[in-house]
């Protein structure tokens, strides 16, 4: 048993999370007594796999080894906190980039370092290109030597490009287009690569690997992060109301972060090799207008109001499909492994405030 136990450590809400987390619908039993390395281990969804694994231990003794490989340790243990002490979490500095020397053996594997916001794509194009080409060269090498029962390379919605279907929601096969030739597409271009650098491995070598594309992740982020859900968020904690600079009709697919994790894992034990799972949240497709409109209703007693800074965009935008499908993703094949979303937008928001505000 753990003398650090995690429901000591976190906030209610965080625990209850987690809980939910520990509860998905797989068998658990499988990794008993196994080791799971996750890259990425500083990330956010990445954070939430770690420590429901190491609940999972505390609360049925699973034994269950986590190595999180991450690029600098004292951020990493200033994340984690006294968790980082725990004997099943092994934390290990290193660079996906140039090898997974650092790393020890491991059964599973959960490759989610990735340099996912725009501040990369237009700061640090080549290492976000190398992290999901190099890194994940690297990593399918490790899986191969280490014989591991199972590798989830964890890939994106942005590897569709622009989709025009008709529809209103993409499904796996169908990519659309991305100019190759603009440095801004870094991220995009270098998934779809991973993709197929990891069915190249599953063809030659038989690496039994994994894919998942996860819409928008929303939940409790930090004050600084600039993404524009993570600002309403901020919004939210600091009681200010909220200013749209633009009509906020772009439509996406949102998926909580524990219903992203539940998913994960059910691709991870339950998915089939070289076959991608879309995640993503039927009732939380939502635009960003709608987002924020939200987000000051969960809090009324905060008398927030929403409000735009251009007159014109007042005007509910209409959708229209017809010439560029948005950024919804069906998910039909991952609820075909069981898997089901649990948390809408409304109780997302709430409970990513509470967890923000418990810290």
């Amino acid at each position: 048993m753990e003398s650090v136990k995690i429901k000591e450590h976190v906030g209610s809400q965080l625990y209850a999370d987690l809980c939910e987390i520990a509860g998905t619908d797989i068998d658990w039993s499988k990794l008993k007594n196994k080791t799971v390395l996750i890259t990425g281990a500083n990330g956010f969804i990445a954070y939430y796999i770690i420590m429901s694994m190491l609940l999972k231990n505390d609360e049925e003794d699973m034994g269950i080894c986590v190595q999180g490989l991450v690029r600098n340790i004292e951020k990493a243990k200033k994340k984690y906190g006294v968790i980082a002490d725990r004997q099943d979490l092994k934390l290990v500095e290193g660079d996906v980039c140039v090898g997974m020397d650092a790393c020890s053996h491991a059964d599973y594997v959960i490759h989610a370092a990735s340099q996912a916001t725009p501040y990369y794509f237009e700061n640090d194009p080549v290492g976000t290109m190398e992290a999901n080409t190099q890194g994940t060269t690297n990593v399918l090498r490790y899986a191969l030597k280490e014989q591991v029962e199972s590798v989830l390379v964890v890939s994106s919605l942005k590897v569709y490009g622009e989709v025009a279907n008709g529809r209103e929601d993409i499904r796996e096969e169908e990519l659309g287009y991305l100019d190759i030739d603009s440095y801004k597409n870094c991220y995009a271009v270098g998934k779809r690569a991973a993709e197929t650098l990891c069915n190249c491995y599953a063809k030659q070598y038989g690496v039994p690997v994994k894919l998942a594309r996860p819409s928008y992740i929303y939940g409790a982020s930090t004050m600084e992060d600039d993404r524009v859900w993570a600002q309403f968020l901020a919004n939210i904690i600091r009681k200010q109301s909220i200013l749209l600079k633009s009509n906020g009709a772009a439509y996406r697919s949102f998926c909580y972060v524990t219903d992203t994790a539940s998913a994960l894992l059910t691709i991870m034990m339950k998915g089939e090799t070289g076959v991608p799972y879309n995640i993503a949240a039927k009732h939380s497709d939502i635009t960003i207008r709608d987002f924020a409109k939200t987000a000051v209703a969960v809090f009324p007693e905060r008398q927030m109001t929403l409000s735009f800074a251009n007159p014109e965009d007042e005007k509910e935008p209409v959708l229209d499909f017809s010439k560029k499908t948005p950024e919804i993703l069906a998910s039909e094949r991952l609820e075909g492994l069981g898997w089901s979303a649990k948390v809408d937008v409304k109780e997302g928001i709430r409970r990513a405030v509470i967890t923000m505000e418990e810290r």
